[in-house]
C-alpha cells in the first residue's frame, strides 16, 4: 500500500468526483483548516449534531440503539456537554474508488483540547457522508465550529482492486446521508 499525494487526490476528486465538495488548497482564514493537504484532506463538519443526553435514562445498546439518547441540533457552534460526546457528519461526500482504504484522523487542534474525532476507515467502494464521532473528553463544556475543519483523511492505496468492495457486500452504511445512527 502506497500513501496517496496531493496530485492523485487532486486528480481523483476532479476525474471521477471522489469528494464533493472538493477545496483544492489549504484554507484557514481565521477557520480550523479545511481542504487538500500535502498527503490527505482535512474535511469539514456541517451543521447537523446529534447531542448525547441521558434525559431518558436508556441503555446504549449497538444493537438497538434509541435514537432519542440524542438531540437533534443545527448551528453553527455545537456545545459538547462535559464527558459526552455528539454525532455529526461531513460536508463533504466521498466515493471511494475499489483499490483505495481511507483512514481518518482527528485534527490536532481539537485534540489539544481534549476533543477526539473517531471514524472507522472508508472501505474501498464505499461512498456516502462521513458520520464523525465527537467526544469530549474534558470536565468542561466544548465547542465544535460547523464549517470548518474537523479531521483529516488519508488515502492509501492497494497494489489491486479489492476483489470484493463495500459497494459488492452492500454494506449498511452505503450512500448514507446525513447523520446517521448504529444499523445492525
Amino acid at each position: 500500500m502506497a500513501i496517496l499525494s496531493d496530485k492523485w487526490i487532486r486528480k481523483a476528486a476532479q476525474d471521477s468526483a471522489m469528494i464533493e465538495p472538493f477545496v483544492e488548497a489549504q484554507r484557514r482564514d481565521g477557520a480550523i483548516s479545511y481542504g487538500l493537504s500535502s498527503y490527505g484532506y482535512d474535511a469539514r463538519v456541517a451543521d447537523e449534531f446529534k447531542i448525547f443526553t441521558n434525559v431518558h435514562s436508556t441503555l446504549v445498546d449497538p444493537k438497538n440503539f434509541d435514537p432519542q439518547s440524542f438531540v437533534d441540533v443545527q448551528t453553527d457552534v455545537c456545545i459538547i456537554p462535559p464527558n459526552s460526546f455528539a454525532l455529526a457528519r461531513t460536508v463533504e461526500y466521498f466515493r471511494v474508488p475499489r483499490d483505495v482504504l481511507v483512514i481518518c484522523l482527528g485534527k490536532s487542534t481539537y485534540a489539544r483540547c481534549g476533543i477526539i474525532v473517531n471514524v472507522t476507515p472508508l472501505e474501498p467502494g464505499w461512498e456516502g457522508h462521513v458520520t464523525l464521532e465527537f467526544s469530549n473528553t474534558t470536565p468542561l463544556p466544548a465547542k465544535i465550529y460547523a464549517n470548518e475543519g474537523a479531521c483529516q483523511f488519508l488515502f492509501l492505496q492497494g497494489n489491486e482492486p479489492c476483489e470484493t468492495s463495500y459497494a459488492d457486500r452492500a454494506g449498511k452504511y452505503m450512500g448514507q446521508r446525513g447523520v446517521t445512527l448504529p444499523r445492525l
